[in-house]
């Protein structure tokens, strides 16, 4: 009986990460909110909290050296599609597009210029070590369209994940919880050590996945509901009928005592004062 021997896989022919960085002088710059994540440990494990991938286009914002998108490629993810606004990043991609020709394509653009949707077909999601100084607004453009993604596996600071994972009553809950809920369902991963990029940020790191839901969690435009978290949160130890006084709408009106305050209240009663909001528009 002739046993066969597994083919290699093409990664383990590259260069290590840190000769990439040194052949291409990635020297991390901090206007770009640069810091890189080389450990295939821990790359293989964001991969391995999406979920499954088989079939599913992958998009990833932010690759630096190629790091994640490794261990994208080295998952069952149909392609890996790798946005990319440093062009000495871009260059480096290449000779791992190269090796990849037919699952990676690497798009030199700014993210937040670009409708991910137009990409690549779904199933899509998005799996990144996000810029810390671009994170946040990334993902609120996203949500506007979380149906269009089969999930979000993503990196921030962790006082930017823990707001996006807080529940009614607890210090991070705000604006970001509220809308990140309403379009999603969230949930806080893991942490990561500073020491484990290079160069080591100044502040922990931590990933968490979003399960888009196929509606959202109660009925809201997204307009109405960012002008009442706004009102609401921005006076957030103040009772609602005194925060919301200026939107010229009354709480009980939506059966929501008046004395409560903005981090008492659920997702859906703030969808329920949108809705109020929007019927004296």
């Amino acid at each position: 009986m002739t046993v066969r021997t597994p083919s290699p896989s093409p990664l383990t022919a590259l260069p290590p990460l840190r000769d990439v960085i040194q052949r291409f002088g990635l020297d991390a710059k901090r206007r770009l909110g640069q810091h890189f994540l080389l450990d295939a440990n821990l790359t293989g494990r964001i991969v391995r909290t999406a979920g499954p991938l088989a079939g599913v286009n992958v998009i990833e914002v932010g690759p630096g050296p190629g790091g994640l998108t490794r261990s994208l490629l080295a998952s069952n993810a149909a392609t890996v599609i790798a946005i990319e606004k440093d062009p000495r990043c871009v260059a480096a991609l290449q000779e791992l597009a190269t090796v990849f020709p037919d699952r990676l394509t690497i798009v030199e653009a700014d993210a937040l210029e670009i409708d991910c949707r137009t990409l690549a077909p779904p199933p899509r999601a998005i799996i990144a070590n996000l810029p810390y100084n671009v994170g946040t607004p990334l993902l609120l453009n996203w949500l506007r369209e979380a149906g269009d993604y089969a999930g979000f596996t993503l990196m921030f600071q962790k006082e930017v994940a823990a707001r996006l994972t807080a529940l009614p009553g607890a210090a991070d809950y705000g604006r970001l919880s509220i809308i990140t809920r309403w379009r999603t369902e969230p949930y806080y991963q893991f942490t990561i050590d500073p020491r484990a990029f290079t160069p080591p940020p100044r502040v922990t790191s931590a990933v968490v996945t979003l399960v888009p839901r196929a509606t959202p969690l109660a009925p809201a435009t997204w307009e109405a509901l960012e002008r009442v978290t706004a009102a609401a949160f921005g006076q957030r130890r103040k009772m609602l009928r005194s925060s919301l006084r200026a939107l010229g709408i009354d709480p009980s009106e939506a059966a929501i005592d008046p004395t409560r305050r903005a981090e008492e209240l659920s997702v859906e009663e703030f969808c329920a004062l949108a809705r109020l909001l929007a019927a004296e528009s």
